[in-house]
């Protein structure tokens, strides 16, 4: 049976100052892995240290991409950057990190490519004649507004690109950088063609920096949500991932504050710990909460069908059993408590449209 591993000497790693995970398990495809080795103190003992982000180039030929997992509901993405420098432990977008060689662990925090191309690729894609105007969603793996973006602005790029066309956009966020953009997200709005939800996974800001360590604060992102809600922009929530034994307690006070700053639906997803992760969660579980850790182990088996994760469509995100049910059956209350629907509005394609080329205007 699986379970949360413990290193091969006993040890755990260092702490990482900003970051969620402290060390880099082997990929799924190699049998050798990297841990960085910590600095130590005067008294002999590991030391918190900090790790520096490296942005690398991603020369990727195409952005819009097909989403074939059935229980999703959507079909395409669009993803301005590999990797999140949020650093969220849990994050279930980190064994992609496997496909570039690099590990789940620190790696998928601290190497970041960036899709500097993304907005003229967008731009082409959307004005092929096949194209027909679906909803995308931005950005479906990892966050378009994470920190790199506040330098970088690929993501604002690919949002100029979908206001330009129309073209609706769902944006999932945990960053208040997401009101930089207000001005094409009302732009958007007026054809019903977005709608933003932003993540809440816990109201405790020191739980909630140890999870996220370089996401916005829980009070930030409520800022975000009641100012998008100001701005007629269609917000609401993602009460995501729901941890049971960690923040699971917290979901009645997440709906209730996200309905007080003007969410207008939620919708949650039960914690998914695919491949390695299951190992970087456990160790940072381990560390942070060597009290709970075998609880939190029990909860996830009896909702999962006796494993850590039960990766089958239809049951990775809401999982099995009476506890499951229980919690699923407790959120469906909350929602309808404070009056909240339960999935956001339907986008429109109805003002799709491909605007001339602006490098033909010209001539």
């Amino acid at each position: 049976m699986d379970g949360f591993p413990v290193s091969s000497d006993g040890r755990e790693p260092a702490l990482r100052r900003g970051r969620g995970a402290a060390w880099n398990p082997p990929s799924r495809f190699e049998t050798v892995g990297f841990e960085p080795v910590p600095d130590v103190g005067p008294s002999g003992t590991a030391a918190s240290t900090a790790a520096a982000t490296t942005v690398l180039a991603d020369r990727t030929r195409s952005v819009i991409n097909p989403v074939e997992s059935p229980d999703l509901g959507f079909r395409w993405t669009v993803n301005p950057y590999r990797g999140c420098e949020h650093g969220c432990v849990y994050c279930y977008a980190r064994p992609g990190h496997e496909y570039l060689g690099l590990s789940s662990g620190l790696d998928f925090e601290t190497r970041i490519f960036a899709k500097h191309d993304a907005p003229a690729l967008l731009r082409r894609e959307l004005s092929r004649g096949s194209w027909l105007g679906e909803p995308i969603v931005f950005s479906g793996v990892t966050d378009p507004y994470q920190p790199v973006e506040q330098r970088l602005g690929i993501g604002r790029g690919c949002l100029e690109v979908f206001a330009d066309f129309r073209q609706p956009v769902g944006i999932v966020t945990k960053s208040r950088l997401v009101l930089r953009d207000i001005d094409l997200l009302q732009k958007l709005a007026a054809h019903a063609a977005v709608s933003v939800a932003v993540s809440l996974t816990s109201l405790d800001a020191v739980l909630s920096g140890r999870m996220e360590p370089r996401a916005a604060a829980p009070a930030d992102r409520l800022i975000a949500i009641r100012r998008l809600r100001a701005a007629g922009v269609p917000v609401g929530v993602m009460v995501a991932p729901v941890i049971p034994g960690l923040n699971d307690v917290e979901v009645p006070a997440l709906v209730e504050a996200a309905a007080e700053a003007g969410a207008g639906w939620a919708a949650t997803v039960l914690l998914r710990l695919p491949y390695q992760l299951k190992s970087l969660f456990g160790r940072w579980l381990r560390d942070r909460f060597p009290g709970r850790a075998a609880h939190v182990e029990s909860l996830l088996r009896q909702m999962h069908g006796g494993r850590l994760y039960e990766g089958r469509f239809g049951r990775r995100m809401r999982g099995v059993g009476p506890l499951a049910d229980h919690q699923r059956r407790l959120f469906e209350a909350c929602v309808r408590r404070q009056g909240l629907e339960a999935r956001p509005p339907r986008l429109s394609s109805r003002s799709f449209r491909r605007p001339p080329d602006p490098q033909m205007t010209l001539f």
